[in-house]
């Protein structure tokens, strides 16, 4: 990596790792929990749909996160225990519709009959037991790695590091089109594929500045985006 680039990542990855760049975003939801003291499986599944939802513009992602925490009742592990879900195939985000959520509540539902917390699931085994997906070992899994961001990472500026038990070393950067072309035009990658290979060769190369702490560089690549607009 070259020391000119280098230098620019860790410059916006300061100037960008700002709750001021993120009040109108999906990340609101389960940092307005956490300000309000609520259980750590309230967190969790704000994390989970907001994340899940967070895809196309940010202000329809907003919207649409407020609008099922409204049919929550702003209660989401009471709405989970309490097993009686909108279910039905109307809108709430796109082609995300009620009943994808309800199935998704169902399963969170079973995880926390047996146990606490979602920490201890993979990224991989987030996909399969409560999103309900097939197994794909080149899934860069971008939402969920997401979120393992948000709930683990604890530099008391954006994310809300409210999970303990799990290291800002082992993440990942979640993967879309936009984090893509920016580490691509900055010759963090030169592949193709917008894969899980991909994911990790980016996170690799934050790994050569934060070796502790990759995933600060998923706001030098939001800093990137803004800064080249």
């Amino acid at each position: 990596m070259k020391e000119s680039t280098r230098q620019q990542l860790i410059e916006w990855a300061e100037k960008y790792n700002d709750p001021l760049y993120f009040e109108e975003d999906p990340i609101f939801f389960p940092r307005e929990f956490v300000r309000r003291g609520a259980s750590l499986q309230d967190i969790e599944i704000a994390a989970v749909f907001a994340s899940h939802l967070a895809w196309g513009r940010r202000e329809m992602i907003v919207r649409d996160c407020g609008r099922l925490f409204d049919e929550m009742e702003w209660r989401p592990a009471d709405y989970v225990r309490a097993a009686s879900y909108r279910d039905d195939d109307t809108s709430l985000h796109r082609t995300i519709k009620w009943s994808e959520v309800a199935g998704i509540c169902r399963r969170l539902h079973e995880w926390y009959t047996w146990h606490d917390s979602i920490e201890s699931l993979s990224a991989e085994e987030m996909r399969t037991i409560i999103f309900n997906r097939k197994e794909d070992p080149k899934a860069p899994n971008k939402k969920i790695n997401m979120m393992r961001r948000w709930l683990v990472r604890d530099d008391g500026k954006v994310d809300l590091g409210v999970w303990k038990n799990s290291s800002p070393a082992d993440l990942i950067v979640p993967l879309d089109v936009h984090v893509y072309d920016q580490a691509k035009a900055l010759g963090l990658t030169k592949r193709r594929p917008k894969d899980l290979k991909t994911a990790l060769e980016i996170t690799d190369a934050f790994k050569e500045i934060w070796p502790e702490d990759p995933c600060i560089g998923d706001f030098a690549l939001f800093g990137s985006g803004i800064d080249n607009a």
